[in-house]
């Protein structure tokens, strides 16, 4: 970094830096503020982290309402009747066979706790 100390009196009283270095710095500064305030409301509670071993699912294309069923602890049965239909349906939606409707798609969202643009895309919604 780049720095010029202008004084004052006798005294530091000034830091001139490169203007990218200036807006490199901000960034820097606005990241932790934002990763702080993360820490605070997961030290709370507010927040929820995922394995990378669920990330790395998803991201190798797997059908996300499987991944985060199984992520969740649930099994196709109690994820059918939170969303009232039969767990073959899910299975079906699993699959990548089903078309489900937008309602369907907020109640698989719901019971999941995650939100619904989560489970649109991979393999299978």
């Amino acid at each position: 970094m780049t720095v010029k100390i202008l004084e004052a009196k006798g005294k530091p009283a000034f830091a001139v830096l490169p203007c990218d270095e200036y807006v490199a710095l901000r960034e820097l500064a606005e990241d932790a503020a934002a990763l702080a305030r993360f820490a605070r409301r997961y030290a709370r509670g507010g927040e929820e982290t995922v394995p990378a071993a669920v990330v790395d699912r998803l991201l190798a294309g797997e059908g996300p309402l499987r991944v985060w069923r199984e992520f969740r602890g649930m099994t196709a049965a109690p994820l059918a009747a939170a969303v009232q239909i039969t767990p073959a349906h899910i299975s079906k939606l699993e699959s990548g066979k089903g078309d489900p409707s937008l309602s369907l798609l907020k109640k698989r969202a719901r019971a999941l706790r995650v939100d619904r643009e989560v489970l649109i895309g991979g393999a299978a919604g």
